[in-house]
């Protein structure tokens, strides 16, 4: 369609500030983005919307418009909601790049633009493709009865014959076409998000193609206005909390039609998905509430009313109040490698990761869209789960109030709710991906606490939990309560050079026999340990004869000087290995 069409649609409340001359040029899509720079995602021939949060001052509109018009854009088009008129510096600047400027009313939404454009131009260039858009558009926009992102995938494959999946950065199902014979594994959706978040950080425009197991997938990024930072600057502000759109085929044999009636298919599912995340609203509100009152050390009381109000929001139905967990989540990137891969900074050769600070990335608000995605059930599918959820954040740290269902006051001693090495199996892979060498996402995971008293110190056995996750190695790394009752509480905190005499002391005579002899002396030390002492079953464990076993302990004893039949030598030599 013609950017003349456009202004000639009352309904779109457009004003043309510039560019009278070049109103018969061809829009061929449209983008909704607040970056500075979003080149990345242009592939030429769109209507770009803003709301202007990436100007700081008039200096910034020079590089801004000077991008667009280098990638193609057709026009840009500036709201007037949030900042007010368009200012004179970004209209000078569309002029001498010769695009041409609109104003948005701010009584128009950025979505009606991009309903109408997705619908028009789908229509000019793809026939009856566009019925199909056109039917996912009015469906998705109908309401909770209209299915949300399940019937444009059933539509995708009845109309398109194409089997496709909405999945979240960390790999759960979203959404998926209910006349699929057969739903995606955990292992392939996992495998998805990791490809696809590894693309998008190495800077590869979508769609993506990649091959796991015997099926090619093409991945389309859903990009929607309302996630991330306002005016983010770095793709590390949104690749953690965005959707994408997998489907079964290899796009790379599309015509330029069916590609463009996929990208408005991810448009739509991008609507959908800011309309559920403007549900969060009130759920994030609670939570705020709530953290404050239990950081600034307010009466269980006063804690237990604002809960009150919170049970029925966050557990509909349910009549009974609640028991709650609390789970601290912190994303961090090095800023010294400005998102170029690599390992993080590690403090001398033990390859204990210290935690550094947040730089200037905001950490929150990321790690408080990874809350939100990944404390929901494995086994459960779509966006609701997430409904229960009330995650805050508070500087570089988001907190989660995760509310669990009443139990029985007869307690067996199972443990009940989150648990962190379940959410540490379920997101590693792909949030690895990520992250992809200059970021960190640690988590800790209180135990579960039946009272408003407990509030306060279940905030800080998560924190606590978290930090202990921290000065481990690795992308994700998670704790739980379970860990700070332990020596696992105690073995992260001991200094590096410290680690590392006490280790040396111990160790290297027997690394150093084992590299000259092969005699294998550290495994023995470690099933010998693993078996309390026990010769038979640790012979029986290592396929030796118990004499065999015998002189293999003698050797470890007589390079050591220590005695393995101390209690406290043991535990010395136990340490010893869990520290190297």
């Amino acid at each position: 369609m013609r950017l003349r069409a456009l202004l000639d649609t009352d309904a779109l409340g457009l004003r043309l500030l510039g560019g009278q001359d070049e109103l018969d040029r061809t829009v061929r899509g449209v983008m909704t983005t607040d970056l500075r720079d979003p080149s990345r995602y242009l592939s030429g021939g769109e209507l770009v919307l803003t709301g202007l949060a990436w100007r700081r001052g008039p200096a910034d509109s020079e590089p801004f418009v000077r991008l667009l018009a280098g990638a193609g854009v057709t026009a840009l088009a500036a709201g007037e909601a949030e900042l007010g008129p368009v200012p004179d510096d970004l209209v000078a600047a569309c002029a001498r790049h010769r695009l041409p400027l609109f104003a948005v009313n701010e009584s128009v939404a950025f979505a009606t633009i991009t309903e109408h454009v997705v619908r028009q131009v789908s229509g000019e260039r793809a026939g009856d493709l566009a019925a199909v858009v056109d039917r996912h558009r009015r469906m998705m926009t109908s309401g909770p009865a209209g299915g949300g992102p399940d019937v444009v995938l059933d539509l995708l494959g009845s109309d398109l014959d194409l089997r496709a999946w909405v999945l979240s950065p960390a790999g759960r199902l979203i959404a998926g076409s209910r006349l699929a014979e057969t739903e995606l594994s955990a292992g392939v959706c996992a495998a998805l998000a990791g490809e696809h978040l590894a693309a998008v950080r190495s800077g590869r425009r979508g769609p993506h193609r990649v091959t796991v197991g015997p099926a090619t997938y093409s991945l389309f990024p859903v990009r929607g206005g309302g996630r991330g930072p306002a005016g983010a600057r770095d793709v590390r502000e949104t690749v953690l909390s965005e959707w994408l759109l997998a489907v079964e085929a290899d796009a790379g044999d599309w015509p330029a039609e069916r590609l463009d009636l996929l990208e408005g298919v991810t448009q739509l599912i991008a609507v959908e998905r800011d309309r559920r995340d403007a549900a969060r609203t009130v759920r994030r509100r609670l939570a705020q509430e709530v953290l404050e009152l239990v950081q600034t050390g307010a009466a269980p009381t006063e804690i237990a009313a604002r809960l009150r109000v919170a049970a029925p929001v966050l557990l509909p139905g349910l009549g009974a109040a609640p028991h709650w967990q609390v789970v601290v989540a912190r994303v961090e990137w090095d800023e010294a490698r400005g998102g170029s891969a690599g390992p993080p900074a590690e403090s001398g050769g033990g390859g204990r990761r210290t935690e550094g600070p947040a730089g200037s990335l905001a950490g929150g608000p990321v790690a408080q869209a990874l809350l939100e995605e990944i404390l929901v059930d494995p086994r459960s599918s779509g966006p609701e789960p997430s409904d229960r959820i009330a995650v805050a954040h508070t500087g570089d740290e988001a907190v989660a109030l995760v509310p669990l269902p009443a139990v029985s006051s007869e307690h067996d001693g199972s443990e009940t709710g989150l648990l962190a090495d379940a959410i540490l199996e379920a997101v590693r892979a792909p949030l690895s991906a990520g992250l992809d060498g200059d970021g960190r996402l640690t988590l800790g995971v209180s135990a579960a606490v039946h009272s408003a008293e407990g509030l306060r110190g279940a905030l800080e056995e998560a924190r606590h939990a978290r930090r202990v996750a921290a000065a481990r190695p690795g992308r994700v790394c998670a704790a739980g309560h379970q860990e700070l009752a332990s020596h696992v509480l105690l073995l992260p905190f001991v200094p590096d050079d410290v680690r590392r005499a006490f280790t040396a002391r111990l160790l290297d005579p027997l690394r150093e026999y084992d590299r000259r002899h092969r005699a294998e002396l550290i495994p023995t030390l470690e099933a010998f340990l693993d078996c309390d002492g026990s010769w038979t079953r640790c012979a029986a464990r290592l396929h030796l004869h118990v004499n065999t076993l015998r002189y293999r302990v003698g050797r470890i004893e007589q390079l050591t000087g220590r005695d393995l039949s101390r209690l406290e030598d043991k535990l010395d030599f136990f340490l010893a290995l869990r520290m190297s």
